[in-house]
């Protein structure tokens, strides 16, 4: 075989590249994404549309029916289902595998603004399931006692340790590297109720759209245009809003009898939480809960260790009796399912090793495939980063069956090769006589293994993304 010639004939730049290829190998291995499971796209999108005050057979009618005719000739379309109930219609979109969502998404929103719905209707949203979108780490600011949120003291530390999440640890968190966003959800957000007198607004004669007219009026941020002065340009901003809940108790709302009338005299104006939708329990206490996202090329296990490296940091710069609570993180699921694997692959190759040993009683030539396994395993690194494939379990199972089959190649090959030294060749010649008396057979049972696994390139669905980089 000419490329057993080359080895033997040139052995010095055979072993530059060797290094070359361990050089690119261990670059490549640090720059690849470290995941569960390979990367998985679910070709569904969801189109949400909010009509209040509809009953659902009128949703059906004026809503979904509609959009249903209006994407159903959008290319790759393979079944659109639909669910109309009171207020709401959800319109589910599944694709052809293989189609490319973002295009898709985009045609999708094409067809979707021909449309003509009732003018008091919601726009329609398209919402897809990604499960890159999940949070990287979901960890909790708690309390160190039970909080009640009937009691005004405990609505109020809710109120401050929500105000925490959003603007000390959100900003915080929003500098690291790989941080797409920053999710805070739970507690209670900060509201001014106005709670109006309507017997009291009713003897002074002034309806309840003026009160809230004048609030509106009185609380204001806009531009105002741009001032030039020679080469210079400022910016002017009408600013009037409200900083302190006095103020508002000043605005005058109308007159009664010649007389100016306060937001005071007639109404009640007091600091509170808004109506919650979400609640965070931490083992049955409210807390505030913050999820992280990550930037689709970010790391997953990086970003983990980086944010837990900022968590003591952030802790120490929250007031006495407010802690943190790490409450899911994915790199730790990530960390020990693909430390498990790669555990199992390096055990196989040592086991193969030492079985080398025991039966062929040879170190130099057990030191050979050794040597070979390693650096295999990092040229194949090379291949893993240009193709875009991350260290999961499943290319890590593909990477210990390699290991396997180039153990099987290498006891045959050296085996050949020993026999020839034993008819007293030279270690070149017996290199090469033994190599290619075995060598097509190598090649062809390595191509039978390849053979099985190659029609998992044309598997659709999940099982071909799933088995794809294996």
């Amino acid at each position: 075989m000419k490329l057993v010639e080359f080895s033997t004939a040139r052995p010095v730049a055979v072993s530059m590249g060797f290094l070359a290829v361990m050089v690119f190998g261990g670059v490549s291995y640090s720059q690849l994404q470290m995941d569960l499971l390979p990367d998985l796209s679910f070709p569904t999108v969801t189109i949400e549309t909010e009509y209040e005050g509809v009953g659902p057979r009128e949703i059906e009618s004026l809503i979904s029916r509609p959009i249903e005719e209006a994407i159903s000739v959008v290319q790759g379309v393979q079944e659109v289902t639909s669910r109309s109930r009171p207020g709401r219609s959800d319109i589910t979109v599944q694709f052809r595998w293989g189609t490319d969502m973002d295009f898709a998404a985009l045609d999708l929103r094409e067809r979707l603004d021909l449309i003509n719905l009732p003018a008091d209707a919601g726009r329609p949203t398209i919402a897809r399931y990604d499960p890159a979108s999940e949070p990287v780490l979901r960890f909790a600011l708690v309390s160190a006692r039970p909080l009640d949120p009937a009691i005004t003291q405990d609505r109020e530390e809710l109120i401050g340790l929500r105000w925490l999440a959003e603007e000390q640890v959100r900003r915080s968190l929003e500098g690291i590297e790989g941080v797409a966003a920053v999710r805070v959800t739970g507690g209670l957000q900060e509201e001014i109720l106005v709670e109006v007198d309507e017997g009291r607004l009713a003897q002074v004669g002034i309806p309840f759209a003026q009160v809230a007219a004048r609030l509106a009026a009185e609380n204001i941020n806009l531009a105002g245009g741009v001032l030039e002065e020679g080469d210079a340009q400022y910016v002017v901003r009408t600013v009037n809003e409200f900083v302190e809940v006095d103020e508002m108790l000043q605005v005058v709302v109308g007159t009664a009898g010649g007389e100016s009338v306060l937001l005071g005299d007639v109404a009640e104006v007091r600091r509170g939480g808004a109506e919650r939708e979400t609640l965070s329990l931490v083992n049955g206490n409210e807390a505030v809960e913050i999820a992280v996202l990550r930037e689709s090329t970010a790391n997953i296990v990086d970003l983990s260790r980086s944010i837990r490296e900022r968590l003591p940091e952030m802790e120490a710069d929250l007031p006495g009796g407010v802690s943190t609570t790490v409450i899911t993180d994915q790199a730790v699921f990530i960390e020990r399912a693909v430390g498990d694997v790669r555990t199992a692959a390096i055990m196989g190759a040592i086991f193969a090793v030492l079985l080398l040993l025991l039966f062929l009683r040879h170190l130099p030539t057990t030191l050979i495939v050794v040597t070979a396994i390693p650096i295999s395993v990092i040229a194949t690194f090379v291949l893993m980063f240009s193709r875009d494939i991350s260290l999961n379990i499943m290319s890590l199972g593909g990477l210990a069956l390699g290991v396997g089959m180039l153990v099987d190649s290498a006891i045959v090959v050296l085996e050949s090769i020993a026999r020839e030294r034993e008819t007293g060749k030279g270690p070149l010649e017996s290199a090469r006589d033994g190599t290619d008396r075995v060598g097509r057979a190598v090649v062809a049972s390595t191509f039978t293994t390849v053979a099985v696994f190659l029609p998992i390139v044309f598997v659709q669905g999940i099982a071909g993304q799933l088995f794809g980089d294996q």
